[in-house]
C-alpha cells in the first residue's frame, strides 16, 4: 500500500491524507467516528476514481488513522478543522464531499464554510447532532460527573467520548433550525441502522436549503452500508452527480 503524505499543522502536528489527481471536482471522504481513510468505503471509492481518472481526498482527522495526535484530544470542531485546513492547503476548484455517520456531520458543517466550492455533498448513514439524541441521560450525566464515557462497541474495543467532544458536538447542532445550504444533496440510509435511528436522513432533507435534495433508504441496511450493492448505490449516486457538473 502506498503510504500517505503528511501536512503540519500551525502546531507542528502533522495529519495523513492520501491525494489522487485527476478531473475535478475533487471528491473528498471524511470517515466516521473512530474510523479512518483505510476503511472499507474509503477504499472502494477511492479505486473507483482512480479508475473514472477523478480527483480525490482522503484524510484522517488528528488522533485517527495515520495521522499524528491522540483520539482523546480531538474534538468535532477540532476534526472539522483539520479537514478545512488539508481542502484548503490541498485541494484547489470545487469540491464534493462525501461523508460517513459522524463524517456527515463533519460534511455539513464543512459545506457551511467552504459554501461556493461544494458542488455536492453526500452522506452516508450522516449523523449530525448526535452528541444530543446519541446519547441517554445516564450516559449525559456519567459524561459531566467523569469527563469520559466508555461504551461496548460492535467494531471492537469500548468506544470512547469525552466531555470536550460532546460539548463541541453540542455546540455544532444543525438540525434545531435551517442549514444553508443550496448544493445538491443525496442521503443513503439504512432502515436496520443500530447508531443512527432512519429518520435522521429525512430530519437532514427537511433542514437543508436546498430545493435538490434526495433520500435513499434502504430497508434491509444496516450502519457501515458496505455491501456490494451498498457501495454500488454510493459510486452510482457519486457518478449522477458528477454528470452534469
Amino acid at each position: 500500500m502506498t503510504p500517505p503524505s503528511y501536512l503540519a499543522r500551525a502546531d507542528g502536528l502533522r495529519l495523513a491524507y492520501r491525494l489522487t489527481p485527476g478531473a475535478g471536482p475533487t471528491l473528498v471522504f471524511l470517515p466516521g467516528y473512530k474510523s479512518d481513510m483505510l476503511g472499507g468505503k474509503a477504499e472502494a471509492l477511492s479505486m473507483w476514481a482512480a479508475q473514472a481518472g477523478r480527483a480525490m481526498l482522503r484524510l484522517d482527522y488528528s488522533g485517527c488513522g495515520e495521522s499524528q495526535g491522540d483520539f482523546a484530544d480531538g474534538t468535532l470542531e477540532i476534526w472539522r478543522d483539520d479537514a478545512l485546513y488539508l481542502i484548503r492547503e490541498l485541494v484547489r476548484g470545487p469540491v464534493v464531499l462525501i461523508g460517513s455517520s459522524m463524517g456527515g456531520w463533519l460534511a455539513l458543517l464543512i459545506a457551511l464554510e467552504l459554501r461556493a466550492r461544494v458542488e455536492a455533498l453526500v452522506g452516508i448513514a450522516a449523523a449530525p447532532d448526535f452528541t444530543d439524541w446519541g446519547f441517554d441521560a445516564d450516559e449525559k450525566a456519567e459524561l459531566k460527573a467523569q469527563g469520559r464515557l466508555l461504551r461496548p462497541s460492535d467494531y471492537g474495543e469500548p468506544m470512547l467520548t469525552t466531555l470536550a467532544f460532546w460539548q463541541s458536538g453540542e455546540r455544532c447542532r444543525l438540525l434545531g433550525g435551517e442549514i444553508a445550504l443550496d448544493c445538491p444533496v443525496r442521503l443513503i440510509q439504512g432502515q436496520r441502522d443500530d447508531a443512527v435511528p432512519w429518520n435522521t436522513a429525512l430530519r437532514i432533507a427537511a433542514a437543508c436549503r436546498s430545493g435538490d435534495v434526495q433520500v435513499n433508504l434502504i430497508k434491509d441496511g444496516d450502519h457501515r452500508l458496505s455491501r456490494d450493492a451498498d457501495i454500488a448505490l454510493l459510486v452510482a449516486t457519486i457518478s449522477r452527480l458528477l454528470d452534469p457538473l
